[in-house]
């Protein structure tokens, strides 16, 4: 690993340095000879290495100019594809004919919920993906209606299995973060016909809405979309709220408002 780089707040960089913490992740990745494997924030190459240990080529999208020119230095291009720039802006897409994607990083506190959101919309073309993330954030991802469960719970879990794997300590980075970490694994689901949004930006925005302010009643917060009588024809008490009802509840009810659009 390079030594002296200062770390950046702008881009949430925490280095992980903790060989066994390295060793898990990698052990519960599985990268394979073959694989399209495409990491997010190498860093200071700490998964960097021991992915290329177990895989013929990898692919990294990196923001920080110098940590780049350090992992041009360190690995030969056939074997380490840079790609230089935001991975909110990445399109993982374009990665697509190599095969399904794995993905795999020590993701930016910074920017990790819009990080999600972002790579849900390649949820298609994933086989899975691994990351750490705060443990706040993965025990909003994770949960079940109640109470961490929300808009992030909502919207990952329609696309998404997920499963919290280990806890990772502060001490585990440097600089060390004043919170913990945690990875999680996830896995796009396969989603059944009754089970898919017919309009997922409708879907969307019904989630958003009902979470928009978490203590009012759902009679109150989606009352743009038909609020008491759109709940009551669905058998939803209109006095409850949003952290209440499973990601199929959203479902159902996104789908019959696509419905009703559609026979007008």
């Amino acid at each position: 690993m390079y030594q002296g780089h200062q770390a950046r707040k702008r881009f949430g960089q925490n280095f992980l340095v903790s060989p066994g913490v390295i060793r898990k992740i990698i052990d519960a990745v599985a990268p394979r000879p073959g694989d399209t494997v495409v990491e997010i924030g190498p860093g200071l190459g700490a998964l960097t290495e021991p992915l290329l240990e177990r895989l013929d080529h990898l692919h990294v999208v990196e923001i920080d100019r110098d940590l780049i020119a350090c992992l041009r230095e360190r690995f030969p291009a056939e074997r380490l594809t840079i790609h230089e720039g935001d991975a909110l802006e990445f399109d993982f897409g374009a990665l697509k004919s190599d095969g399904p994607l794995k993905i795999v990083g020590n993701l930016p506190y910074n920017i990790s919920s819009p990080l999600l959101f972002h790579l849900a919309e390649y949820a298609d073309l994933v086989s899975e993906m691994h990351f750490m993330l705060q443990k706040e954030v993965v025990d909003r991802m994770v949960a079940a209606p109640g109470g961490d469960y929300g808009r992030l719970s909502v919207m990952l879990q329609y696309r998404y299995s997920m499963e919290r794997l280990f806890i990772v300590p502060p001490g585990s980075f440097n600089p060390a973060p004043k919170v913990d970490s945690a990875v999680v694994r996830m896995i796009p689901r396969k989603v059944g016909a009754g089970e898919t949004a017919l309009d997922e930006t409708l879907f969307a925005r019904l989630v958003q809405a009902a979470f928009s302010q978490r203590r009012k009643m759902l009679r109150n917060t989606l009352k743009e979309f038909g609020g008491e009588s759109l709940l009551e024809a669905q058998g939803i008490a209109p006095t409850a709220r949003a952290e209440t009802l499973a990601v199929a509840d959203f479902v159902r009810l996104a789908n019959v408002l696509a419905a009703q659009t559609q026979t007008k």
